[in-house]
């Protein structure tokens, strides 16, 4: 039915409780209101774990969840309680199945928990958690990464497979991450542990995305790029993963904050999908 586009920054739950008029509060809460016109009966997330639910031990490059449940946040986030929230396992076993089958080495995931990179954006999109979720995890932390064409071709298999299941479900799709962030590096701003090294980067991939012009971002995205413009810019990978499992549209609503080096988004489909 559409996707959108979220950050995850971790101490939102109590600073946007704190400024409930600031941009961003005023960004989830346009977010939600679109999302909740799309009357999702499941979303699927692409999200990069931070190392909570994996390790270096067992970092897969691409995971997908077939569970029931799951519960998070499992790092301790500021302002959030852990819940328990409900997932598609069907879904989560077709995608791995299908998406196997498709050419995707997707690691296979039957228990976890999550941390702060689903849970907060749930906790300002879903707050009831009662959307189930299926995550489908992409390595955008630890080198080497996926390439950023390898990352949109999983997300358009997970699209043409969301779309062949035989269930007649509404999904929604969602991107959690930042665009432009150096979380605890040596470009961080001063006083503070994170800084938008580029934003520059920020500006193009915006107008990238406004155009419709993300095979070209795609091409762009090398890993060398990523990590020319923050230790953490390739949570950009789940945002192409994303676009490519809604077929690359336009966005409807595209409000990016330059200064944090995030942005939000929405691309509503209609009902055509």
């Amino acid at each position: 039915m559409g996707g959108v586009l979220v950050p995850h920054t971790p101490y939102f739950t109590v600073k946007l409780a704190a400024e409930p008029e600031s941009a961003d509060a005023r960004c989830f809460a346009a977010v939600r209101g679109q999302l909740e016109e799309l009357r999702p009966d499941v979303i699927v997330a692409f999200d990069c774990d931070h190392l909570n639910t994996f390790f270096l031990d067992n970092l897969p490059t691409f995971a997908v969840a077939a569970v029931n449940r799951f519960g998070g946040p499992n790092d301790h986030s500021p302002g959030l309680e852990r819940r328990v929230v409900p997932s598609h396992r069907g879904l989560g076993e077709a995608i791995h199945e299908r998406g196997v089958d498709a050419g995707f080495d997707l690691a296979l995931v039957q228990s976890l928990e999550v941390d702060h990179s689903i849970m907060v954006p749930l906790h300002f999109l879903t707050p009831d958690h009662e959307v189930p979720l299926v995550p489908v995890f992409v390595n955008g932390l630890v080198p080497p990464l996926p390439t950023a064409g390898r990352a949109h071709a999983l997300g358009r298999a997970v699209g043409q497979i969301v779309r062949a299941y035989p269930e007649d479900l509404r999904v929604a799709v969602m991107a959690t991450g930042s665009i432009n962030l150096e979380v605890g590096g040596p470009r961080v701003s001063e006083g503070e542990l994170w800084g938008a090294p580029d934003p520059a980067w920020m500006d193009h991939v915006v107008e990238r995305l406004r155009a419709g012009e993300v095979t070209r971002l795609v091409e762009e995205a090398t890993a060398e790029k990523l990590a020319s413009v923050g230790n953490v810019a390739g949570e950009l990978l789940c945002l192409l993963a994303m676009l490519g499992a809604i077929g690359d549209a336009r966005p409807d609503f595209l409000e990016p904050q330059p200064y944090f080096g995030h942005a939000y988004g929405t691309w509503l489909l209609g009902e055509g999908g």
